[in-house]
């Protein structure tokens, strides 16, 4: 064999190599109540660089079905395997929204609810003690359409919310925080997708929006394949620790 049909063998195997690499799944992030897409901005970057797709719906924070609808949506658009991760309210809509989707591989919840069928996110951030959500709220904003609005008072958004975020960033968060309806705070989850999907959970011990016990109670009854508990995090443990999550994101997705 001639030294240049010899090349030409080994790079149509390189090829072949390359080509059999099954595509890295595309990671889908949805933000929770209180917060926006730009909350991704540290995870989004490390997975970027990691080669994975990525997109941060815009979680619309108005009711479960709705919000879980829109994001089956965004799945559904997009070819190839899907890892759902979910912060806070957005963990119960991803819980929904992988439901119909065979292309979603697993889910991730960063500081996020996880509910059995017939439990709302406010049932389970009473459940143990420890949050302090309700006294950081400031006044509810009436809709015309019939409800609230619910913000966090900007005044204590660090400390309720962000407490490990610098706090100029912090104030721009607070700024710029998506309201959630209190109608969507308690409505009753559906069947849940963590019940047929393998799940992973990260979270802060320095939580006060969900308390650490429920945050922990709801990974083991999902029966969470690797849990990281990062000490003394916020609520918003993607914004301070985006590196820590970004790799359990990476773990979940191979």
């Amino acid at each position: 064999m001639s030294k240049i049909a010899a090349t030409a063998l080994v790079l149509s195997a390189l090829v072949s190599g390359a080509a059999a690499q099954p595509a890295k799944p595309t990671i889908v992030l949805v933000h929770g109540a209180f917060a926006d897409s730009s909350s991704w901005n540290g995870v989004i970057a490390a997975l970027q660089s990691k080669g994975y797709p990525v997109v941060a719906a815009a979680n619309p924070l108005r009711s479960v079905a709705a919000d879980a609808a829109y994001v089956s949506d965004v799945v559904a658009g997009i070819d190839g395997p899907v890892v759902l991760v979910g912060h806070s309210y957005g963990g119960q809509v991803i819980s929904t929204a992988a439901n119909g989707h065979d292309n979603v591989k697993s889910l991730v919840y960063v500081a996020a609810f996880a509910p059995e069928a017939g439990e709302a996110a406010a049932d389970l951030a009473g459940k143990f003690p420890g949050g302090t959500l309700g006294e950081a709220l400031a006044a509810p904003v009436k809709l015309a359409s019939g409800g609230v609005d619910l913000y966090i008072d900007q005044s204590k958004f660090r400390t309720q919310f962000a407490h490990d975020v610098p706090e100029a960033e912090a104030a721009l968060m607070a700024a710029g925080q998506r309201p959630i309806t209190e109608a969507a705070l308690t409505e009753k989850s559906g069947e849940p997708a963590w019940k047929r999907l393998p799940s992973w959970f990260v979270y802060g011990s320095g939580d006060k929006n969900i308390p650490a016990a429920a945050l922990q109670f709801m990974a083991d009854r999902a029966g969470s394949k690797h849990t990281v508990v990062v000490d003394g995090a916020s609520h918003v443990v993607m914004v301070s620790k985006p590196q820590v999550v970004a790799d359990l994101i990476d773990e979940a997705a191979k």
